[in-house]
């Protein structure tokens, strides 16, 4: 059994007790909170604490916290020579304390408190100092998700920024949509069906073999067209920047 503690009590932690409290062969021993309001997935024997001298020695303590109290969070963990690993996409294993042994446990995926997820088909990336220390982490791993990769912090970043183009900007564009069919008096509802066949396209092809639309064609009339009805100066402008990348993309 591998005992394993969370620090913090946001998106990612309450997602890891959850997946946790499911798992076989691992022990969620303690959740250190700093907010006494937070409220947690119904547990099964997992202690709340608030303060960092309660913490006991386990096998992994796991931060999920802001990426800017990453360092100073790993800096009050009150042991030395214990595995502490952090879940950030964009922060260094360097930046946690050397007191004790550092990894990365990197949960690509958007979780929110509210919406529930198959937390065995979120993609988790690790990365240890040590082989040891890298085995342990790849059982942990293992024990809530199907999806286990072993990626270096430059590998890890990539995948960040990546990210934040398929999963935050997409997101955005979303919302633009949604508002430009409200101004319009048209349901949001009628792209939906849309939204979902494009998503599922690239299970089969190529974001760049899948790409449609005015750019692609290089339909100036038709984006012209698309420049004059939009009415918001932001809107306009991602739609050019937008248009002329696929354009560009096109004469690769």
């Amino acid at each position: 059994m591998i005992s394993v503690s969370i620090i913090g009590s946001g998106n990612v932690a309450q997602h890891l007790i959850s997946a946790f409290e499911k798992a076989e062969n691992i022990e969620l021993v303690q959740v250190y909170s700093r907010n006494p309001t937070a409220n947690f997935p119904d547990s099964k024997s997992v202690a709340i604490t608030q303060n960092f001298n309660e913490l006991q020695p386990v096998d992994l303590f796991i931060i999920a916290v802001s990426d800017d109290v990453i360092t100073s969070v790993s800096d009050q963990i009150p042991f030395s020579n214990q595995l502490v690993v952090h879940t950030s996409g964009s922060v260094a294993m360097e930046s946690l304390s050397n007191s004790n042994r550092k990894g990365v446990f990197y949960p690509l995926q958007t979780l929110s408190k509210t919406k529930e997820i198959n937390f065995k088909e979120v993609p988790l990336c690790i990365e240890a100092e040590s082989n040891s220390d890298l085995e342990l982490l790849h059982e942990v791993a293992s024990a809530i998700s199907n999806n286990v990769f072993e990626i270096d912090s430059n590998q890890r970043k990539s995948l960040h920024v990546a990210a934040v183009f398929v999963n935050n900007f997409t997101n955005h564009l979303f919302q633009i949509g949604n508002e430009i069919c409200d101004e319009n008096r048209v349901s949001f509802e009628i792209l939906k069906p849309l939204i979902f066949e494009t998503a599922n396209k690239i299970n089969s092809l190529s974001p760049k073999e899948a790409q449609t639309g005015p750019a692609k064609r290089n339909d100036t009339i038709t984006i012209n067209k698309h420049l004059d009805f939009l009415s918001n100066p932001n809107h306009k402008e991602i739609y050019k920047i937008l248009t002329k990348s696929i354009i560009d993309n096109g004469k690769l």
